[in-house]
């Protein structure tokens, strides 16, 4: 059974907290759309866009891509019809400048946020989550050799183009997110949590376990509700 209510959503965490993959779990729970901005930009440098030609140094570096090129893209994106029902931002907003942005562009469509949902994770856990990360080259799609684990390590199981390791995902560069994340973000967290907004749940144990907590601090399925 599909939830039929509006229900606008905020993800945040720190990279490899887990975000896409209980983003992606509650979209298809909702029905709303999961508007990630990462995987936006991402597509913008596999294209080779002006866009995505900009946005590739900030992110091999492993620094956060000025507000510019991001804001726009989601202000686009939430005018688009899937979003009619609701959506769950994911890897936006990064900071506190970027939230006040995203304020004025849903009072402008006559919205607000819900929740903002914060996976919390221990650092070291991160790095070692990011390590098994792995990328096809052709088709873009995402795998992790622990928790989502092509057929062949080397071979993606759609196109069977051969995975690598982005370079956002080598340690060095995760170390430096890292910094950036808790620099930059983290402020996000005493941000919502003054709005009341704030859902704080623990990325650490199944991802079974984490999704049921996460439905459990937004008030469980609308659909289930009497």
């Amino acid at each position: 059974m599909k939830c039929s209510e509006r229900m606008n959503l905020i993800f945040l965490g720190p990279p490899g907290a887990g975000k896409g993959t209980q983003a992606k779990i509650i979209s298809q729970k909702y029905s709303i759309p999961q508007v990630s901005t990462g995987e936006i930009l991402r597509s913008a440098v596999r294209d080779s866009t002006p866009m995505g030609i900009r946005a590739k140094g900030y992110m091999d570096s492993g620094a956060l891509v000025p507000d510019e090129v991001v804001i726009g893209i989601v202000e686009e994106r939430l005018q688009q019809a899937d979003c009619g029902k609701g959506f769950i931002l994911d890897g936006f907003p990064r900071t506190v400048g970027q939230a006040d942005s995203l304020s004025l562009i849903l009072e402008g469509f006559g919205m607000s946020i819900d929740h903002v949902v914060s996976i919390a994770v221990d650092d070291e856990e991160l790095l070692k989550r990011i390590s098994g990360r792995r990328t096809c080259g052709k088709c873009g799609k995402g795998y992790h050799l622990i928790f989502d684990a092509p057929k062949d390590p080397a071979v993606c199981d759609v196109c069977g183009a051969a995975l690598f390791q982005r370079d956002d995902d080598k340690e060095e560069t995760m170390r430096k997110r890292l910094v950036e994340y808790n620099a930059k973000t983290a402020p996000l967290i005493q941000y919502y949590q003054e709005k009341g907004l704030l859902r704080v749940v623990s990325g650490t144990g199944s991802i079974e376990d984490i999704c049921s907590s996460i439905i459990k601090s937004i008030g469980g399925c609308r659909c289930d509700n009497p």
